[in-house]
C-alpha cells in the first residue's frame, strides 16, 4: 500500500526520541511499499534516492538481488518495496527534543541502514480502536498520526514522554510504473 513520505516520516521521526526508564521499547519491522520518481543512483554504493509525495526525498539501499537498479535513471517513475523499523520507548524524564537524523550512529552497528531519525515528544491522546496517537513536539504543535501496528501503543499513557527511532535500512524490491 502506498505510502506519502512526508505524513509518516515527520509523524515517525517526531515520536523517535524517547528512552525506556520503566518499559521495554515497542519494536515493529515492516515492509513499505511507496510511488515515486528517482532523483538520483549512486551505483558504488547501491543506493537510490526517490522523490514522493510532497517533494518528500528518500534514500534506500538496494539489495544486489534486485537487478532493476543497475538500469534505474534519474526521472524513472517506480514502486518501492523496503524495510523499516520503528522503535517506540517511554522515558519519563526525557527532555523534549526536535528530530535528529542518529544515520551515522546507527551505522556503526548496521551497515545497511540508510536513514536513521529520532524525537522526544509527550503523549497527547491514545485512540487504540482507531490506532492514532496525538502528541505534543518540543515547539509546542499537536500533531496526530494514524499507528500501523497497534503493538507501537501498548502501555502507553497520555502525559508519557516517547522516543520514537524511525530506520530504513533497504530496497527489496523495485518495479517501473507506467
Amino acid at each position: 500500500m502506498p505510502r506519502t513520505f512526508s505524513a509518516a516520516l515527520v509523524a515517525v521521526a517526531i515520536l523517535s526520541q524517547v528512552s525506556v526508564h520503566t518499559q521495554a521499547p515497542n519494536v515493529v519491522t515492516r515492509e513499505s511499499t511507496t510511488k515515486a520518481t528517482v532523483e538520483k543512483v549512486e551505483k558504488s554504493i547501491r543506493v537510490v534516492t526517490l522523490r514522493g509525495d510532497n517533494n518528500a526525498m528518500l534514500s534506500v539501499y538496494v539489495e544486489p538481488s534486485v537487478k532493476v537498479f543497475v538500469d534505474l535513471k534519474v526521472g524513472d517513475a517506480v514502486t518501492v518495496r523496503y524495510l523499516e523499523s520503528v522503535v517506540v520507548q517511554v522515558r519519563r524524564d526525557a527532555k523534549l527534543t526536535d528530530v535528529q537524523d542518529s544515520t551515522d550512529e546507527a551505522k556503526k552497528t548496521n551497515d545497511d541502514v540508510i536513514q536513521q531519525l529520532r524525537a522526544v515528544v509527550t503523549v497527547e491522546n491514545i485512540d487504540s480502536q482507531g490506532l492514532a496517537i496525538t502528541y505534543r513536539t518540543s515547539d509546542g504543535r499537536k500533531m496526530m498520526h494514524v499507528v500501523q501496528d497497534k503493538k507501537l501503543l501498548d502501555g502507553l499513557r497520555p502525559g508519557d514522554r516517547i522516543e520514537v527511532t524511525l530506520t530504513r535500512e533497504r530496497a527489496i524490491d523495485i518495479q517501473r510504473t507506467r
